[in-house]
């Protein structure tokens, strides 16, 4: 995994548009990828999409980022994402481990959330 697929992954977290945001998930992840975080545990291109629609309507107006951090070995990459206003101090602070599959998409996500917005 490379800074690139993170700026891919970020960028489908942040497609608006269904239809754009459907392709987006199905090029990064593998067709029984896998998603988990604290609010979710999901497989497949379908159920990912909606995870993310989701988090996007929990939090509208708002941006994911790369963070500061970013650490890859054989096929695992960990690194930190950001949510907030664009260019504004984030509400929410993540951390993500990815496992590829073979073919360079992702076959699971670990998220983590380090920071939430108080409720």
């Amino acid at each position: 995994m490379n800074a690139e697929l993170v700026e891919r992954y970020v960028a489908a977290w942040n497609e608006t548009d269904a239809a754009a945001r459907a392709k987006a998930v199905a090029e990064l992840w593998t067709e029984d990828g896998a998603y988990t975080d604290p609010l979710a545990q999901v497989r497949g291109h379908e159920a990912i999409a909606a995870v993310i629609a989701g988090a996007q309507g929990m939090f509208p107006g708002l941006v994911f980022s790369a963070g500061e951090v970013f650490d890859a070995h054989h096929d695992i990459a960990r690194f930190t994402w950001h949510l907030g206003p664009e260019g504004g101090e984030p509400v929410a602070i993540g951390f993500d481990v990815v496992q590829l599959a073979e073919d360079g998409r992702i076959a699971q996500v670990l998220g983590f959330l380090d920071k939430v917005p108080a409720a």
